[in-house]
């Protein structure tokens, strides 16, 4: 398998803005990939954008959108349409948790989730994927989560969307791996971003952190290699492997006693 040409490349990067998929950026504008870059912070995004054009010479472009409108999908495809860009590379990084009791958890804000981690991806992918498929060339990177590989008390929607993500990935891997188009679901474990510590939820955190610069280089040596997944980090696939040795009973108990809040009170993770 040929490594992934990143020549004269266009990627869309959602969270762009911070850890992972800030370090995406810089790692694909040090390799000439033109960006796109999407967030809701405009003065960050500006910030990165500057930095990286001036020290890379490439092309950028942000856009400023809160993905959790329910019609922001639409407003990015149409604003590329009238820039007349076709990303060649699409990562969807953007993302949130909630942890806590599930009934004390409010349901907007669980529905938000589901749909900013699961619906916004679906529809990006769906709206980019057919010009790649045309020019056959192309890729997609969905940051799923370890947290996707068994049910996650305290975490009970995160884990079941990016359960969901990685299996929706590995299914567009293998209806497009004769296409010209590469599918890769990342699933870092707990990695040195703002993910944990914003709400003070470190009991949340398994595992030593890896660097976000770390959790990239992994995903892009896999991608080179066109692997349907990738986790990130020895010890994190060993926990991955968790479910190969015990009983589903016998994890959940281990998940509940690891992700256990110190306190039952609601609490949001944001990326």
């Amino acid at each position: 398998m040929k490594p992934f040409d990143y020549t004269g490349k266009i990627a869309l990067i959602t969270g762009a803005s911070s850890g992972i998929g800030l370090t995406f950026a810089e790692h694909l504008a040090a390799r000439g990939v033109s960006l796109i870059l999407v967030a809701r912070s405009q003065a960050k995004l500006e910030a990165l954008a500057d930095r990286l054009t001036k020290k890379h010479r490439i092309t950028t472009m942000i856009i400023i959108q809160d993905l959790g409108e329910p019609d922001a999908c639409k407003k990015i495809v149409a604003k590329l349409k009238e820039a007349t860009l076709s990303p060649d590379l699409l990562i969807n990084n953007a993302g949130f948790a909630t942890y806590g009791v599930f009934d004390e958890i409010p349901l907007i804000r669980q529905k938000e989730e589901i749909y900013i981690n699961c619906i916004v991806p679906i529809e990006l992918t769906h709206a980019l994927l057919p010009a790649m498929l045309k020019r056959g060339n192309g890729a997609v990177i969905n940051v799923a989560s370890t947290a996707g590989m068994q049910p996650d008390p305290y975490m009970a929607i995160y884990g079941a969307t990016k359960a969901f993500l990685l299996a929706f990935s590995e299914a567009l891997w293998a209806e497009n791996r004769q296409r010209g188009v590469r599918v890769l679901a990342l699933c870092p474990g707990a990695t040195e971003t703002a993910f944990f510590d914003v709400v003070n939820a470190k009991e949340a955190s398994v595992g030593k952190r890896m660097s976000a610069n770390a959790v990239v280089i992994i995903a892009l040596n896999a991608l080179d290699k066109n692997r349907n997944y990738i986790i990130s980090g020895c010890n994190n696939w060993l926990l991955g492997q968790l479910q190969r040795f015990v009983t589903r009973r016998r994890l959940l108990i281990i998940a509940e006693k690891m992700l256990r809040p110190n306190t039952h009170s609601n609490k949001g993770l944001k990326l």
